[in-house]
């Protein structure tokens, strides 16, 4: 109990210093906040015509935003990848080390970091939707519920980008990962609905963490029924954030012998 105080201090510091990086690589935030927006335009203005969702809503971009605003956390989320596996190529975890900071606080700071970043890009995707046309009817509890949401796979997401960065030699290597990151949402409702996919694909799609959170967000901002999807994306939230957080201890153990 003696060192919360002092871990949580450290957990600042680092996260303070994981701020300014990004402040330092402002190309890579830049790009992080402007791919969900440019996807979103593409996916409304050039597909947008030609997909019916089978649905009664009044436009695509009804639709499809509450994807593209968890492509926008995912993506966000993916780059802390990248940053923890430069501070494992650069040496700076020795240091830290020597000045006895334990590994939580490190890899707790990028994923604060992370969030803070993905809550301003997400705000700004969020933006560019009403200005096209996106119309919520959330209410207030709904509102709380998509935040909670949105919330839990940020730092869930970002946690297990900080166990890939650990696991990543290089951090080319760790970059790949954004593929991945990127790539999920697509097997999902996000973009069209899962029944329009081939029968050998609803299996995945229906069962993937993705689908329950983005048919979560699509629910409660438009005010429609959602019966248990956000409870079953809080608890995918949960374990993934569990398996991380275990996961990257493990990892820093073995890469800082």
């Amino acid at each position: 109990m003696s060192d919360a105080p002092g871990a949580l201090t450290h957990a600042t510091v680092m996260t303070g210093r994981s701020l300014l990086l990004s402040r330092r690589n402002i190309d890579a935030v830049i790009t992080s906040m402007m791919l969900p927006i440019m996807l979103m335009l593409i996916f409304v203005y050039f597909f947008g015509g030609a997909i019916d969702t089978g649905t009664a809503y009044d436009s695509y971009v009804m639709y499809v935003v509450p994807g593209v605003l968890f492509l926008c956390a995912g993506f966000g989320s993916a780059t802390t990848a990248v940053a923890v596996s430069e501070d494992m190529k650069g040496g700076i975890i020795d240091r830290f080390r020597s000045l006895d900071i334990g590994a939580m606080p490190i890899l707790a700071g990028h994923v604060v970091a992370s969030t803070v970043r993905n809550l301003v890009s997400t705000t700004l995707v969020f933006a560019v939707a009403l200005l096209i046309g996106f119309r919520p009817a959330a209410t207030p509890a709904g509102w709380l519920a998509v935040t909670a949401v949105l919330l839990a796979y940020i730092v869930a997401l970002s946690w297990i980008s900080a166990a890939i960065g650990l696991l990543a030699r290089t951090p080319e290597a760790a970059g790949g990962f954004t593929f991945f990151m990127s790539f999920l949402p697509y097997p999902s409702s996000a973009f069209v609905p899962v029944d329009s996919m081939p029968g050998w694909l609803h299996g995945f799609a229906d069962h993937q963490p993705v689908t329950p959170a983005i048919e979560s967000l699509r629910g409660l901002l438009l005010d429609q029924p959602v019966g248990n999807a956000p409870w079953t994306a809080l608890a995918w939230a949960a374990g993934i954030l569990t398996v991380a957080v275990a996961l990257s201890g493990v990892l820093f153990r073995v890469r800082t012998r």
